[in-house]
């Protein structure tokens, strides 16, 4: 069976190439451009893994992995930071909300596909 992941990012080419690289890898991609938006949609369906940038307007990252570590349905469900900060304080603050791993931009595309399929296997 097909995994399905939802990316979130306000950047469309950077959803787009998210979106691209995994679903040529053979994911089913779902996209949202900030926090309030992925959770609306994760509420109707559900995925085996969540990627989410940290800056977007509306939430930004850490305040929508807060809410989904919230929701039993997304407890244990992993999530992934895919940002450009690499800061440690941020990386400390993601771990801190709940966030599974961090990847910085630009990402490496084989990288992501390796790491979201050891992740959803």
């Amino acid at each position: 069976m097909q995994k399905r992941i939802m990316t979130v990012d306000d950047s469309k080419t950077m959803r787009d190439m998210v979106v691209f690289t995994l679903s040529t890898a053979g994911f089913l991609v779902e996209a949202a451009e900030d926090g309030q938006k992925a959770l609306s949609a994760l509420r109707k369906t559900e995925v085996d893994l969540i990627i989410t940038d940290l800056n977007m307007p509306n939430m930004d990252g850490i305040s929508l992995i807060r809410n989904l570590r919230a929701d039993p349905k997304y407890r244990a469900v992993p999530i992934l930071m895919l940002t450009t900060e690499g800061d440690a304080d941020k990386k400390a603050e993601g771990r801190a909300a709940g966030a599974t791993g961090w990847l910085v931009k630009p990402f490496n595309p084989e990288k992501l596909v390796e790491l979201a399929n050891r992740i959803c296997a």
